[in-house]
């Protein structure tokens, strides 16, 4: 069971972590894996048997299907499972005698209402705890090999109350669905198992520890809004048929020049590419001015890495700019990440308007 769980950690780990978000958003969850349960230990037999039974388990499996809702910190989740275990020894407390792999099994199917709590953003690897209650079917029968027919020492099924403590790790393999791994301590408080086919009843409880790997496909997250870049200046219109003044001096157009890049990218885009093409122009006016580039980002990563964000996009910026013939040393750039947003939005809210670079012509303009 170890060697599973550290694989599975060790698989969940090497996945890459794109920043993808998964506020406000449903979700379904599948989940197996190994599960053990502590011995059963029964005890307070209908039919006057004073002697306690210790019933140890062979390992079993675990599994479910979750449905869920991610309201940001913290989610909501309606799930049903089901876990199986063979029996290993069964002994008497009062006595050295055992039974080796008696005959029957014990299961249990259950519907349950859990609150998670995240921990970590849902840019990489994020940790869980939470915790559940709700209903579950019993079933468990021990038998006894007899002469000719098993002998049936408890047999019985019921529904009961349960309750179950939940932690893991999860993290986007793409921008709808995640892999993880999830612990599930399971528990059923102290209940009266058997009475069928004319077996006596008992009293026990039901504790198991699982390991899942578990599968989750996100959907309904908010469409992005779409954002028109913005149009291209008109041209003047012709001059008039008369004899044509003097022209005007040059007048140095010191902008900002915005130009607005993809979600999460520094390359520069054909809209990009127009809106530069025109700043080269217009320096031919501004004579030895300098130029400033202000990168920036909107609010779908962490700080420190819209930072390299910004800085990378001014680096195209510049590059775009000096590859057309406008020296290298008249460029500064400043990366502002996120602090200066030209369209207010919360956190981790992808906005084109603020996934830009302004290029403006500073002091000198003219001269």
């Amino acid at each position: 069971m170890r060697k599973l769980a550290l694989g599975l950690a060790l698989c969940s780990t090497a996945l890459s972590s794109p920043a993808f978000a998964r506020d406000n958003t449903a979700y379904v969850e599948l989940g197996f894996g190994p599960s053990l349960a502590q011995d059963f230990d029964f005890q307070d037999f209908s039919d006057g048997e004073t002697i306690d039974v210790t019933l140890k388990e062979d390992y079993g499996f675990d599994g479910g299907v979750v449905l869920g809702y991610d309201y940001g910190a913290f989610r909501m989740e309606v799930e049903g499972s089901y876990r199986e275990y063979d029996h290993d020894e069964l002994s008497a407390l009062a006595s050295d005698v055992s039974v080796q792999n008696p005959l029957g099994k014990s299961s249990a199917a259950s519907i349950m209402g859990n609150a998670l709590l995240d921990l970590g953003n849902d840019d990489g690897i994020q940790a869980f705890v939470g915790g559940g209650a709700g209903t579950v079917y019993v079933d468990q029968s021990i038998g006894l090999v007899g002469t000719g027919d098993d002998d049936n020492l408890i047999n019985g099924d019921d529904w009961k109350f349960a309750w179950q403590a939940l932690a893991g790790l999860r993290a986007p393999l793409t921008d709808s669905i995640d892999v993880g791994l999830r612990y599930r301590f399971f528990n059923i408080p102290e209940y009266r198992i058997g009475g069928s086919f004319a077996t006596p009843t008992a009293e026990t409880d039901w504790s198991s520890h699982s390991i899942l790997g578990t599968v989750a496909f996100n959907f309904g997250r908010p469409a992005e809004p779409v954002v028109a870049p913005p149009p291209t200046p008109a041209p003047p219109p012709p001059p008039p048929p008369a004899t044509p003044p003097p022209p005007p001096a040059p007048v140095c157009q010191q902008g900002p020049y915005i130009v607005f890049f993809n979600w999460d990218k520094s390359d520069i885009t054909p809209e990009a590419a127009t809106i530069l093409d025109n700043a080269v122009s217009a320096y031919a006016n501004c004579g030895m001015a300098s130029i400033i580039l202000a990168g920036h980002t909107d609010t779908s990563g962490s700080a420190q890495y819209n930072i390299g964000l910004a800085e990378r996009r001014n680096a195209s910026v510049r590059d775009y700019l000096t590859g057309r013939g406008i020296p290298g040393g008249r460029i500064s750039s400043e990366a502002f990440g996120e602090t200066q947003l030209r369209v207010p939005t919360a956190d981790g809210v992808r906005e084109l308007q603020n996934r830009r670079v302004e290029v403006t012509y500073g002091p000198g303009s003219g001269m």
